[in-house]
């Protein structure tokens, strides 16, 4: 299997998921009359983020992910989101920034350094299978699994099918 392979179709079937389950979450709002800020704005528990912010990390780590990856220019995507149909755009912004990416790209991307921030004044060197499989793919699923179990949790009928999407 190449890198590519390790990575690309990982972001895309969780991003296309996402898709699928914000569709979702949006039309319970309309069923059952529910603000859909009130939605977007619910988190698992008061020190955790809200899922607005769940679903513009899990599109970081996607794109910034690909990009230090690669060594290319990592792209900014300020979190301006505030509906469904906005996050909705974003995530397909960020399944056509993925898919744009040939398996050239990754060649030699598992031995390759990759720096990266992890806090105000500071940045963690790795090479890339460590970066991939120790910071970018734990942090882009915690982020999935946890915009998942808020929908869950306040009651959007969604299930594991519905966060595996289509593989």
């Amino acid at each position: 299997m190449s890198f590519y392979d390790a990575v690309v179709p990982a972001y895309l079937q969780m991003l296309n998921s996402l898709t699928g389950l914000l569709t979702k979450a949006e039309a319970h709002c309309a069923a059952k009359k529910i603000d859909p800020s009130v939605l977007l704005g619910s988190r698992l528990f008061p020190d955790m983020l809200p899922l607005s912010k769940q679903i513009q990390l899990v599109s970081d780590f996607a794109t910034k992910g690909c990009a230090r990856l690669t060594h290319s220019e990592v792209p900014s995507n300020p979190d301006t989101e505030k509906t469904f149909e906005e996050l909705k755009q974003r995530l397909a912004k960020t399944i056509d920034y993925v898919k744009s990416f040939k398996p050239e790209q990754f060649a030699g991307a598992e031995a390759k350094d990759v720096t990266f921030p992890t806090g105000p004044d500071k940045t963690t060197t790795l090479k890339g299978q460590q970066f991939l499989s120790a910071f970018s793919l734990p942090n882009f699923y915690f982020h999935c699994a946890t915009a998942h179990g808020i929908l869950r949790h306040n009651g959007v009928e969604v299930g594991k099918r519905d966060f595996m999407g289509q593989t």
